[in-house]
């Protein structure tokens, strides 16, 4: 019987001391934190973007069973956990992700030909802790700004402490007071600060108390293990410096019917331009924050996430993601990013706009939490007849600058599906470039030397007209017709100039070149010039850069056979040249066949 209770005592030592190693080794196991999960592959990668713009090391894996999963990490386990807790709190991620292990994950889809399973963890992320409201709040103040009915400061920092420290015996018990979540708080800020590794429990063993002693030898204090409140307080004051100088506030806007905290240390509220109450940067932080605010259905929604597609503080790279009642848009380039969320609900749409500037992710990143967090919906909409119309431009929808092109040159027609010649010029360091302003066209070829370039458009287009080339070269002195978006846009349809031609050579001799006598501007570049039969004699070339000022009336074209090169080049079979000796139109018949062919062609940064 004492052989059989020593063999049980023996397993079961055995057993104990396993466990223990196996909790050691769980601290150092390579895990993720599982955000979500889609069934479509599409969905799940556009939502995989939309996080990469909110946190790092966003990564997608196939899961089995058709589901596909979004994950950040990895992270050893200590991490993953602080991660997962400090996300979920921020309100970065839904509250039902969870910690995932690496044998779960299959083929890795994002990023797209990516694959770091098996190499390694990486260490969590810079910050990732959010504030925390203060206890004691600070008195109501009423924000100095038209129609905002109340603005609320944020709670003032803790008092300062008495002038003498408590004695590790007096800090223990002062630390007996506090609750799990404080508790647990300290932890984040001591791994915040880089001194804790472990688990955030809220239990305060060796692994919190060696962290506790090494931040009080860094910030010179008696290492003790054991914080003071004037330590905790310290401590607090360097997590939360990130956002000093914002001044957060809770803004209350009665008329738009939304409450959320904003940085009304850098924003104040400037007008009211329907649907958006507009809040301007007041210092050398360029930000900028809309609350939206409408009444509609879902088609208004719709409309509403168009629109704001438009607008230059929505920048063009950034993912988009739009439902049945919300939609989210981010915009970046390397001046700001802008985020953008709305959501429709008992037909009132309300949401806000946050413009920050680029290279300043953290404040960012816990000022937008801190705004998601807080954002109230209140009753009633901002009135469609709110602020002054004053003030109107076509170049502006409700006082915010609509996108513009860097560039906008002319174009036109050499196929029937939509192919198009243009002048080099107009497609130098374009990130995006578009066809009457909204098809998309790539380039097929870009020949600066002769200075054409060929477009394709990405949808299908049916001209209206398509350009046939003389046959012969034009006489001396006749008669010739420039059709071109002389304003680059502004309006609507093309103009048209008529001229001579002046010359078959350019002014240094060049064969392929002919002078035009006609007035023509920068706009025009790139659009047909034509006989009195219709029929097109060239491409009116960009006027050139430095060298002598020449008479207004001096205009240059590139000629047919230098377009034909290009095109062939290309691989474009252009159209076969007119029949020599066609019969004159007349002027309202040469601008209609002119117009048709003539496209706006915009570059866009």
């Amino acid at each position: 019987m004492l052989r059989f209770l020593l063999i049980c005592l023996s397993a079961l030592s055995l057993s104990f001391a396993s466990l223990a190693q196996a909790q050691s080794n769980d601290a150092d196991e390579v895990v993720w934190v599982q955000i979500e999960a889609q069934q479509s592959l599409a969905r799940a990668t556009d939502r995989a973007k939309a996080y990469t713009t909110l946190l790092q090391d966003v990564n997608g894996f196939a899961v089995g069973g058709g589901w596909y999963a979004i994950v950040v990490g990895p992270y050893r386990r200590a991490d993953a956990e602080l991660v997962l807790s400090q996300y979920r709190r921020d309100g970065l991620i839904p509250r039902d992700s969870f910690i995932q292990t690496s044998d779960r994950l299959r083929q890795q889809y994002w990023p797209v030909g990516a694959n770091v399973l098996g190499n390694g963890a990486l260490d969590a992320p810079d910050g990732t802790v959010s504030s925390q409201t203060e206890d004691t709040p600070a008195p109501t103040q009423t924000q100095e700004a038209p129609e905002v009915t109340e603005v609320t400061p944020t709670p003032e920092p803790e008092p300062q402490p008495e002038p003498a420290d408590e004695t590790p015996a007096e800090a223990q018990r002062t630390e007996r007071d506090l609750n799990r979540d404080e508790r647990k708080q300290l932890q984040i800020m001591l791994q915040w600060a880089g001194f804790y590794t472990a688990a955030i429990d809220g239990a305060f063993g060796r692994g919190t108390r060696n962290s506790m002693a090494a931040w009080q030898e860094a910030n010179n204090f008696e290492k003790t293990g054991i914080l003071t409140t004037r330590q905790r307080a310290a401590l607090k004051k360097q997590y939360n410096a990130v956002l000093e100088g914002l001044d957060l506030q809770t803004v209350r806007d009665a008329q738009a019917g939304i409450e959320l905290t904003l940085p009304m240390g850098v924003v104040a509220f400037d007008r009211y331009e329907p649907p958006f109450a507009q809040y301007t940067p007041t210092g050398d932080v360029d930000a900028r924050v809309l609350l939206i605010s409408q009444p509609g259905d879902q088609d208004t929604l719709y409309g509403l996430y168009e629109i704001m597609q438009t607008l230059e503080i929505v920048p063009l790279d950034g993912p988009r993601e739009r439902n049945k009642s919300d939609f989210t848009l981010v915009g970046e380039n390397g001046h700001m990013i802008s985020y953008t969320e709305v959501a429709l609900e008992n037909g009132e749409i309300k949401g806000f706009t946050l413009i920050w500037p680029a290279g300043d992710e953290e404040r960012r990143r816990r000022l937008l939490a801190e705004m998601r967090n807080s954002f109230t919906r209140m009753p009633g909409v901002l009135s469609a007849s709110a602020g002054d119309a004053s003030q109107q431009s076509i170049d502006l929808i409700s006082g915010l600058q609509i996108r513009k092109p860097k560039i906008s040159r002319s174009g036109f027609f050499v196929t029937q599906s939509g192919d198009v010649v243009t002048t080099s010029a107009a497609v130098q360091s374009c990130s995006r470039i578009t066809l009457d302003g909204d098809t998309d066209a790539e380039i097929i070829a870009d020949d600066t030397a002769r200075g054409i370039a060929l477009l394709k458009p990405q949808a299908a287009l049916a001209p209206l007209a398509v350009a046939s080339f003389a046959a012969q070269p034009p006489r001396l002195q006749s008669e010739v017709a420039l059709a071109g978006y002389s304003f680059e846009g502004v309006l609507s349809a093309p103009s048209m100039s008529f001229g001579t031609l002046a010359d078959v050579r350019g002014l240094d001799g060049e064969q392929n070149i002919s002078r035009l006598s006609m007035r023509a501007r920068a706009g025009d570049a790139g659009g047909p010039v034509l006989d009195r039969t219709g029929a097109v004699i060239g491409m009116l070339t960009a006027a050139p850069e430095g060298g002598p000022q020449l008479p207004d009336d001096v205009s240059f074209s590139v000629d047919t056979a230098t377009i034909v090169a290009a095109s062939n080049d290309a691989g474009i079979k252009l159209p076969q040249a007119a029949v020599e000796g066609g019969a004159s139109l007349t002027a309202f018949q040469l601008s209609e066949k002119a117009s048709g062919m003539t496209v706006l062609v915009s570059c866009w940064e």
